[in-house]
């Protein structure tokens, strides 16, 4: 299995418009961050979506990737939705919609908000094209299958809303959680590659800080772990050997990982 990094930002990204600090000008591409985004490519050549993030088609542009076959989705953030569109160019090559999947409230939330998308009533004009996809519900902790791929949906808080990370064989990935609950913990141990966002050093409301993360950690026990949602607070290198010694890494974007 191959995991990229699309994007490895927060909802501002990094650079931050209008901010003069030095990592947000800094000359080390690994410093500048879009928002959050994944692909997970099986062994079978299934690959699978992680949000649709802003950005979405310079990602997938810049990453060399043409065609994804499902979308797991989060939560319905603008940060992690609003890309949406940019399915259009991968949908209009496939002869049925495709597949979205994610929690109830975030599916009835795209649903309002983009549902050109999934009414299948709605029809382009001749000569124009739409994107299409098809909603699947996933209920808390329900085991689904994605093509010929296993997945597990592992509800987090973030905030006053649930968002959805997923178990996908050895892969574990959070984003934009603010505490991850025993019982998710549960879900994600044994993975041998987590993905778990940290936003400050200092405490969130709705978000992992750096030791919090760092703490989620040690409980899944992950041999590697890659941090992503990350703010223009560090700089890549030094961030990278602060944690060198705790075989933590922070992830950037384009990043591609290898996991047995």
């Amino acid at each position: 299995m191959k995991l990229t990094f699309l994007g490895t930002g927060t909802s501002f990204g990094v650079p931050q418009l209008g901010c003069h600090c030095a990592v947000c000008h800094s000359p080390d591409p690994r410093d500048r961050r879009t928002r959050v985004g994944a692909v997970i490519e099986t062994n079978g050549g299934l690959r699978i979506l992680i949000d649709t993030p802003p950005e979405l088609r310079l990602q997938l542009v810049n990453a060399g990737i043409d065609r994804v076959d499902a979308v797991l989705f989060t939560h319905d953030h603008a940060d992690h939705t609003h890309g949406i569109d940019d399915l259009r160019a991968i949908t209009n090559r496939r002869s049925a919609p495709l597949p979205f999947y994610g929690s109830a409230e975030t599916l009835h939330s795209l649903q309002a908000k983009f549902g050109y998308i999934v009414d299948d009533s709605i029809r382009p004009l001749p000569g124009t094209s739409k994107p299409e996809g098809k909603i699947h519900v996933v209920a808390p902790r329900e085991t689904f299958r994605v093509g010929d791929q296993d997945v597990i949906s592992v509800p987090v808080p973030h905030g006053p809303i649930t968002v959805f990370g997923y178990r996908i064989g050895s892969l574990a990935y959070i984003t934009d959680a603010k505490d991850v609950p025993a019982d998710a913990v549960e879900l994600l141990r044994g993975s041998s590659v987590l993905v778990i966002n940290a936003l400050f050093r200092t405490e969130h409301p709705t978000h992992l800080s750096l030791p919090e993360a760092l703490d989620v950690a040690r409980r899944v026990g992950a041999s590697r772990t890659f941090l992503t949602h990350l703010t223009h607070d560090n700089f890549h290198a030094d961030l990278e050997a602060e944690l060198l010694p705790l075989g933590i890494t922070p992830a950037f974007d384009g990043l591609t990982v290898r996991i047995d």
